[in-house]
C-alpha cells in the first residue's frame, strides 16, 4: 500500500452492523458556499460534503463553569491506572481491495507529511490493510500485462457482492517502501473464504519483505458475520472458527517463516456472536504461543439508510449530532469490551480495536467532517486506553466517504489541488501528544467536574511521575459563558501529600468556534488548511501558552474553551516527551503533473511494472453497491514510487523515535 496509494481510495469497511467499500469515484461537484443543516443541497463527493451541523443546544441543567482538581504527583498513590500504554496508540486501517488505486504514479508527499506528523510524536504509526476484502484476496506472483492487483468478477449471489482480488508480491514492496521514508508498521490479514485450500502466500511475502515492520496477521475479518453474509453455512458458529484459525496455525508452522506467534483474532463486529462466545470455547488457551493480540471491530452507528434499502429510515445527522458530544457517548461503545481488556491482561496479549471510527457505511455528512467528531475522537481514544485496550485503528476512506482524517484530491485536479484534511486526523495528533512517545504511560479518567459528561478530563502518567491532563469541553457558547476553568492542586489537601503544584503549566489548545465548524480547527495555533489546502505540513506558528501557578496557595488555573481540548503538560520534560524538536516534511513539487510542478523522466514512467489492473470493474463490501463506473486514475509501480521518492526533499531534520 504505497500508503499515498491507499489513502487515494481508501473507503470503509464492515462495522458490526455493515460498511462499505466503493471502487472508483464520482466527477467532484463542489459548492461555492457552506450550508448550514437545514436545506443543504450536495450531490459531490461525500468526502468534500459542505454540509456544516448546528451545534447542540446547552445542557439543561448547566454544568458549573468552575472546579477543582485534585491531583497526586505519583503513580503510586492512584487505583486504577491503565496499562501503559503507546503515543501510537491510534493507527489506520485500510481496505485492502483499494490499496493501490491512486491519483498520481507517486507516494504522494503530502501522505508522507502526514505519517511523519504522528510518528514523531508517537515513535511510530500503525498501518493495518486488510478488512473484508482480505478473505477473497490472493497473492500470485505475476498478473498480465505486469498489473499489481487484479479484481476478479463479483459473486452477485454474495450479499455483500464483496469482488475477488489478486494481487502480486509489488504490493508488499510497496509497504516496504513508505517503511524505509517514514516508521510505519504493518499488520496484513490472512484470507479464510476457502479453508479447504488455505492461501498463505501473503504470510511467506509478507515476512521476508515486510520483516521488522510487520507486527502481526489478522486471520480473517468478522467472522461472527460470515453466515449473514453469505460466506459460511448456516449453524457457523465459534468453535467453527476456532478450528478454522487452528487450520492457520497449523500450516504456518509447516512453513518456513520466521515468526509463527504474530496472529491476530477473533476480530469480531459483536454483531451476532459476544467476544465471550470467543472465549467460551478456550479460544486463547488453545492458541495462546500464536497469538500477538486479541481484536475486535465496532463502530457506534451506521449510515447505511441513507445508501440501501432494508436498513429502515435513514438517520437525521443533525438529530444524532448531540449523541456524539458527551462523556457516555465513547463509554457506552466500550461497556461490552470491559471484561475482555480483563481477560486480554490474564492472558498477558494486547487488546485491539482494529477497526473503528464515527459511523459505518462511511460515516455522516456534518458529523464525521466535523470538530465535535474531533472532540468525540479524543475522548472515546482516552476512553479506550484507560479501559485497556492497547491501540484503536481508525478507518480511511476514499472520495465517497465522510469519515477520512485525510483524502487525497480527485485524479484530474490533482494538478491544482491538494490534499483534505478531516478534522479527527487533529485527534491523532492530540492523543499522541497526551500519551507521548515513551510507551510507559497510564491514564485515568478524573470523573472530572463531579463526572459531569460534558465536561471529561484525564490524568497522565508517565514513568510514574505526573504528566499531563487532557481536559475536553463539548459544549459551543460563543458568548464565552460556559468556557470552564479547572482549578489544579497536586498534593496536599486531604490526600496528605506535600505540595506539588509546579510554579507554572504549559498549555496547548485544540480549537475551533463550533463543534459544527470543519476548516476553522487549530492545534496549538497551527492548521494543515481547507479543502483541497493541506501538504501535510502544520502551517502557522506554534502556540504554547504558558499559565503561572500559586504555590501558595497549591493551585494553577486552567481555562478550556466551549468547544475545544486543553492538552496541560504539567512539566517542561513532559512537554518535550510529546512535543517533537523538529518534523520531516517532504517535497510536495515531486509529482507527475506538468503544470505547477516538476516532472518526471518519461522513460521511468514507460518501463514501470505496476499498471492498472481493475480494468474498470467496481464492486463493494456491502449488498447493493456495486457499481457499473469507469476508473479515473492510475495506479502505481513500486519503480514509479521508487523514481518519486528520490526527489522527496527532507527539508528540516527528522528525529524519529525507536520504539
Amino acid at each position: 500500500m504505497a500508503l499515498t496509494t491507499l489513502l487515494c481510495a481508501l473507503v470503509a469497511a464492515v462495522s458490526g452492523v455493515q460498511a462499505v467499500t466503493v471502487y472508483g469515484q464520482q466527477p467532484l461537484v463542489t459548492s461555492t458556499t457552506t450550508s448550514s443543516a437545514p436545506g443543504a443541497t450536495y450531490t459531490g463527493l461525500a468526502a468534500y460534503d459542505p454540509r456544516i451541523l448546528d451545534p447542540p443546544p446547552l445542557p439543561d441543567p448547566l454544568p458549573p463553569n468552575q472546579f477543582g482538581i485534585q491531583l497526586s504527583a505519583s503513580a503510586s498513590n492512584v487505583q486504577g491506572l491503565s496499562i501503559p500504554l503507546s503515543g501510537s496508540f491510534f493507527g489506520f486501517s485500510v481496505e485492502m481491495s483499494v490499496v493501490t488505486q491512486v491519483s498520481e504514479s507517486v507516494i504522494h508527499p503530502p501522505f508522507l507529511n502526514l505519517m511523519a506528523l504522528v510518528a514523531e510524536r508517537a515513535g511510530r504509526v500503525l498501518v493495518r490493510v486488510g478488512g473484508n476484502t482480505q478473505d477473497t484476496a490472493r497473492m500470485v506472483q505475476s498478473l498480465e500485462d505486469g498489473k499489481a492487483i487484479e479484481k476478479q468478477q463479483v459473486d452477485t449471489n454474495n450479499p455483500t457482492q464483496t469482488p475477488a482480488l489478486l494481487y502480486t508480491p509489488e504490493i508488499l514492496y510497496l509497504l516496504s517502501n513508505i517503511s524505509s521514508l517514514v516508521n510505519v508498521k504493518w499488520y496484513l490479514g490472512i484470507p479464510l473464504n476457502d479453508t479447504s485450500e488455505l492461501h498463505l502466500e501473503i504470510v511467506e511475502w509478507g515476512e521476508r519483505i515486510l520483516g521488522d515492520n510487520l507486527l502481526g496477521f489478522q486471520v480473517g475479518n468478522e467472522p461472527d458475520l460470515y453466515q449473514r453474509h453469505g460466506h459460511r453455512q448456516e449453524g457457523y458458529g465459534p468453535f467453527d472458527y476456532f478450528g478454522e484459525f487452528g487450520q492457520v496455525r497449523d500450516a504456518m508452522q509447516s512453513m518456513n517463516v520466521p515468526a509463527t506467534n504474530n496472529l491476530i483474532g477473533p476480530s469480531l463486529a459483536t454483531g451476532d456472536w459476544t467476544p465471550e462466545d470467543m472465549w467460551n470455547t478456550g479460544f486463547i488457551q488453545a492458541y495462546s504461543d500464536s497469538l500477538a493480540a486479541l481484536s475486535v471491530e465496532h463502530y457506534p452507528d451506521d449510515n447505511c439508510a441513507a445508501l440501501y434499502e432494508g436498513f429502515g429510515q435513514p438517520v437525521d445527522p443533525q438529530a444524532a449530532f448531540s449523541r456524539y458530544l458527551n462523556h457516555t457517548a465513547g463509554s457506552s461503545i466500550i461497556s461490552i469490551y470491559m471484561n475482555s481488556t480483563n481477560v486480554a491482561q490474564q492472558a498477558g496479549k494486547q487488546f485491539i480495536m482494529f477497526e473503528t471510527n464515527s459511523a459505518s457505511c462511511g460515516g455522516f455528512p456534518g458529523i464525521s467532517t466535523s470538530f465535535g467528531a474531533a472532540l468525540w475522537a479524543i475522548d472515546y481514544g482516552l476512553q479506550m486506553g484507560y479501559s485497556n485496550f492497547s491501540h484503536a485503528l481508525l478507518h480511511v476512506g476514499g472520495q465517497n466517504v465522510y469519515y477520512n482524517p485525510f483524502t487525497a484530491p480527485p485524479t484530474n485536479e490533482s494538478s491544482y489541488h491538494q490534499w483534505t484534511v478531516g478534522p479527527i486526523f487533529y485527534s491523532v495528533l492530540a492523543v499522541a501528544e497526551t500519551l507521548g512517545s515513551s510507551n510507559n504511560s497510564q491514564i485515568i479518567d478524573l470523573q472530572a467536574n463531579g463526572g459531569n459528561i460534558f465536561t471529561p478530563g484525564y490524568a497522565v502518567y508517565e514513568n510514574g511521575n505526573l504528566a499531563r491532563l487532557a481536559l475536553i469541553n463539548f459544549m459551543t457558547d460563543p458568548s464565552g459563558a460556559n468556557d470552564y476553568t479547572a482549578t489544579i492542586a497536586v498534593g496536599g489537601g486531604e490526600s496528605g501529600q506535600p505540595n506539588g503544584t509546579p510554579a507554572q503549566l504549559k498549555v496547548k489548545y485544540l480549537r475551533a468556534p463550533s463543534v459544527g465548524d470543519k476548516w476553522n480547527v487549530t492545534w496549538g495555533g497551527q492548521s494543515l488548511g481547507g479543502q483541497f489546502e493541506a501538504d501535510g505540513r502544520l502551517k502557522g506558528d506554534l502556540d504554547i501558552q504558558t499559565v503561572q501557578c500559586d504555590q501558595g496557595a497549591n493551585t494553577c488555573q486552567v481555562k478550556v474553551p466551549a468547544p475545544g481540548f486543553a492538552l496541560v503538560f504539567m512539566s517542561d520534560e513532559a512537554m518535550q516527551e510529546s512535543e517533537p524538536a523538529s518534523t520531516a516534511t517532504f517535497a510536495t513539487t515531486v509529482v507527475t503533473k506538468a503544470k505547477n510542478t516538476v516532472t518526471i523522466d518519461p522513460e521511468v514512467l514507460a518501463t514501470s511494472n505496476g499498471h492498472k489492473g481493475m480494468k474498470g470493474r467496481y464492486g463493494s463490501t456491502s449488498a447493493g453497491s456495486n457499481a457499473a463506473r469507469r476508473a479515473v486514475g492510475a495506479y502505481p509501480s513500486a519503480m514509479a514510487l521508487l523514481a518519486a521518492v528520490a526527489g522527496a526533499a527532507v527539508i528540516r531534520r527528522a528525529i524519529v523515535r525507536s520504539v
